[in-house]
């Protein structure tokens, strides 16, 4: 006969380890995600073939962060700079498109982390560019500064704002959580007769490490990013694309470009994007909310 204390004892172990273990993939989640997205120093800095999406909508960014260049005939909008380093790199993609870079009239970014943005003190001197953010972003912003300079904000932007140049026009959504001002960036372009809602996710990445409970630098983090899942569920775009390219499976859409139809149309794409970084949100949140009612 077992003793009841074994059985106790045995239950307890097994609980204890089966709870290590959903923890364990939960981690391994964020990190494959995160490694999903993030990709290698080098990959963050190498040129991916610069081409175009939709209309007058192109993709000048690297390997694994995006930039997207709005050509206008008033001059171009860029969103995201990304690394100061990798900035002759995004020049290099602007001209291969045959465009000017010194016709960037208008900086707009994701997200106020340098990986995104810290390219925008420099693409401001050489280009004359108005730089734009959001006004949640802006106190990381004016930290940004590579080199000591100060980083360039000519406009401050609330929810809703548009931002229009040579007949294109972005709208500035709030989603936040991955920063106070995580932006995502709607408009619509045209392509053979048609016209096709972009959307361009800021990011609502769980990073390993984020903190949802009891944090004591942003105590209604969750909140946020709740907030920005709202936000992006309230949206349909036909073109969904996002700050990093793996968001929205470039790579596979970049070697099928030229069939139709365009391979950049994808809503259900974007829908199941938002179902998995959103699952594991709710995940990781749950997983810290029960450890902080246990006291761990």
């Amino acid at each position: 006969m077992i003793a009841r204390g074994t059985v106790c004892l045995g239950l307890v172990a097994t609980l204890a380890t089966a709870e290590a273990a959903a923890q364990t993939t939960i981690l391994e989640r964020q990190e494959a995600m995160f490694r999903r997205n993030v990709g290698t120093s080098e990959q963050q800095r190498a040129q991916f073939p610069p081409h175009k999406i939709a209309g007058n909508l192109y993709y000048v960014g690297s390997q694994s962060l995006s930039s997207f260049l709005i050509a206008t005939p008033e001059g171009h909008i860029l969103i995201n700079t990304n690394w100061e380093d990798a900035v002759p790199t995004l020049r290099k993609s602007v001209e291969d498109l045959g465009f000017a870079f010194e016709d960037i009239e208008i900086v707009l970014g994701s997200h106020a982390h340098g990986d995104h943005m810290q390219g925008d003190a420099l693409v401001a001197q050489l280009t004359g560019a108005r730089v734009m953010a959001m006004a949640q972003d802006v106190p990381l912003l004016e930290r940004m500064r590579p080199g000591d300079k100060p980083h360039p904000i000519d406009r401050i932007l609330q929810d809703g704002d548009e931002v229009s140049l040579g007949g294109s026009t972005l709208v500035a959504r709030l989603t936040p959580g991955h920063t106070p001002g995580c932006t995502t960036w709607t408009m619509t372009v045209e392509e053979g007769g048609e016209s096709y809602d972009v959307v361009i996710i800021g990011s609502m990445g769980s990073n390993p490490g984020f903190q949802f409970v009891n944090n004591p630098t942003n105590p209604t983090i969750a909140d946020q990013y709740k907030q920005g899942f709202a936000v992006l569920r309230s949206l349909s775009p036909d073109i969904p694309l996002a700050s990093h390219p793996a968001m929205y499976n470039m790579v596979d859409k970049y070697a099928r470009l030229g069939q139709t139809p365009n391979p950049f149309i994808d809503p259900a794409g974007y829908v199941a994007e938002l179902d998995a970084v959103e699952g594991l949100f709710r995940d990781v949140l749950a997983e810290q909310e029960r450890e902080a009612a246990a006291g761990r």
